[in-house]
């Protein structure tokens, strides 16, 4: 590697770095997480639209608990697929931050949908609120939390 021009050596690290972002590109959650998230969400808003105070209590720290125990592996984003984990410093340590940021988004999406259709007069404002927000992170979880991520630069 003596003979190494430095254009070639150049291009050689423009080529590692695109390589980098490529895979960095790759780091998310499963898209398992996001449904169960999405289950737990609609869940969360049935018991608070229909059940006791004891209860919703209850489904609240449970859904807290079983997120964490779960997010505590997954969160840092390094290993969506069984076939891809990289490092800390490819993923970017920043994810967990853009996880949590997203989820509290969408509790005050949920909160503020349930006022809305309340307002509006519906029934059950707090289940159609939690219906919203589940479809929400089912079906676009993985894309939102890509481009939080790039906003953030995580």
């Amino acid at each position: 590697m003596d003979n190494t021009a430095p254009d070639q050596a150049r291009a050689a690290l423009d080529a590692a770095a695109a390589a980098q972002r490529r895979v960095a590109d790759e780091v998310g959650l499963p898209r398992g997480y996001w449904w169960a998230m999405a289950a737990g969400w609609l869940v969360l808003g049935v018991i608070g639209g229909v059940g006791p105070t004891w209860l919703i209590s209850v489904a609240t720290l449970a859904f807290g608990m079983g997120h964490s125990a779960l997010a505590s592996r997954l969160l840092d984003g390094r290993r969506r697929t069984d076939q891809l984990q990289v490092s800390a410093s490819v993923a970017g340590r920043r994810t967990p931050l853009v996880v949590i940021g997203m989820l509290l988004g969408l509790v005050a999406l949920t909160v503020g949908v349930a006022f809305a259709l309340d307002a509006d007069g519906a029934r059950h404002a707090g289940i159609w609120a939690g219906v919203f927000v589940a479809a929400i992170i089912g079906f676009g979880g993985p894309e939102m939390l890509r481009v939080l991520r790039r906003w953030a630069r995580a």
